[in-house]
């Protein structure tokens, strides 16, 4: 069991998404770096797409009832258990009545906690998400608050290998290098509407830079930057929009879609962020500056397998050193 004692900015359930119904308007959601959920949940033995604790700074601080194995990824916000630093990327082994809290953001604007065993909690639509709007999945649909408490799937006695410590580090961390793409470099291909920009407009869009606003959230992520311009003023009719999604907006300003975009919009799609990338650009901080990158579509799916490859790896090194401690799923 773990209790939150004091309620951070905007922390959710979050697990890899909750596909197939966003013909009914629903949609995916799940955590914005799939990256770091996959990392966190496998440094504690879980499967990668397993539930874990999205955070966001200033982040909850958590009591952890029982002993338990966890970790940290994603964004470093100065992790410490009962006023010793803990890193992210390592699985750490916590005693009962141990306090988990975050003093600082180092960098990265979304922190991942995975615990082992996962939490128990009802799935709704096959996800264990939290969708705010619909007010379901996760924990009781909504953000997570002072005094909640989230039970854990199993309890674990750790008392072996913590040998009277409140807190064990163990001593490995996961390579993060070549996991992540350059943020400041996000790879994009075509949308529908690309070729509707004016030529001028498609090489600002490639040549120049941009920057996040304030206005980034789990929706979207506000850009400003030079203004683009269409080569006609035509409405366009709704379409289907996904994670990545670049729109056109009628200022000439760009959005790119996150988590938890609507599933249709009516501004021009000018262009996708890759799979690949969106994890980087999920730690991106309001203000940051970004360039984008134009790839064809079978780049973008090498970048995803080599990303897919190394995340499989990383995996089954996990299983192997915590089966020497005797962890196990």
């Amino acid at each position: 069991m773990i209790q939150v004692v004091k309620q951070g900015l905007l922390d959710t359930v979050q697990d890899a998404g909750r596909y197939g119904y966003q013909h009914l308007g629903i949609n995916p959601g799940g955590a914005m770096d799939r990256i770091a959920l996959s990392v966190a949940n496998s440094l504690v033995g879980n499967d990668p797409a397993d539930a874990v604790i999205e955070m966001h700074f200033p982040a909850s601080a958590f009591l952890f009832e029982t002993e338990a194995l966890i970790a940290l990824s994603g964004g470093d916000f100065g992790a410490m258990v009962n006023d010793l630093p803990v890193s992210i990327n390592k699985p750490v082994l916590l005693s009962q009545n141990s306090v988990l809290r975050f003093t600082k953001p180092v960098s990265g604007a979304r922190c991942y906690l995975a615990i082992h065993g996962g939490l128990a909690l009802e799935s709704w639509l096959n996800s264990y998400s939290t969708h705010l709007k619909a007010g379901a999945g996760g924990f009781l649909g909504r953000q997570l608050q002072k005094n909640d408490r989230l039970p854990f799937r199993e309890v674990n006695n750790y008392s072996r290998l913590l040998q009277s410590s409140d807190i064990r580090i163990l001593p490995w961390r996961a390579d993060i290098r070549g996991l992540y793409t350059d943020a400041n470099n996000i790879h994009v291909i075509p949308g529908s509407e690309w070729p509707v920009l004016t030529e001028d407009s498609q090489t600002s869009l490639i040549e120049k830079g941009f920057s996040l606003t304030e206005q980034c959230d789990r929706m979207g992520f506000r850009l400003k930057g030079p203004a683009l311009h269409t080569r006609n003023k035509d409405e366009r009719l709704s379409a289907g929009v996904s994670k990545g999604t670049i729109q056109l907006l009628p200022n000439g300003q760009l959005i790119i879609l996150m988590a938890d975009h609507q599933t249709t919009g009516g501004y021009g799609r000018v262009a996708h962020v890759t799979t690949a990338d969106i994890p980087a650009l999920s730690q991106l901080l309001p203000n940051q500056e970004l360039h984008f990158s134009m790839v064809t579509p079978e780049m973008a799916a090498t970048l995803f397998e080599k990303q897919e490859l190394h995340l499989h790896i990383l995996q089954n090194a996990c299983k192997l050193r915590l089966q020497d401690y005797c962890i196990t799923n």
